[in-house]
């Protein structure tokens, strides 16, 4: 073989052997993890948040009642 094929040789023998192997394993695992969808943490964590968001939604209504009896133009520019 020619200097060229040698130097190429090389990297692509690295590339099969070690970086295939390890990309695989990796995006696989990446894979199951998306597959087992949301754990039970993260479930309560959803549920606070989700809680927390209808109560701010309420107290912004309040203000905005508020705001409509004290200031009625204050939603114009």
């Amino acid at each position: 073989m020619s200097e060229l094929a040698w130097a190429l040789v090389a990297p692509l023998n690295i590339f099969l052997f070690l970086v295939v192997p390890i990309w695989l394993v990796l995006h696989y695992r990446s894979k199951r993890r998306l597959d087992e969808g949301l754990g039970e943490s993260a479930r309560v964590r959803l549920e606070q948040s989700l809680t927390q968001t209808e109560q701010l939604a309420e107290r912004v209504s309040t203000l905005e009642r508020l705001l409509d009896q004290e200031v009625p133009g204050w939603r114009q520019p």
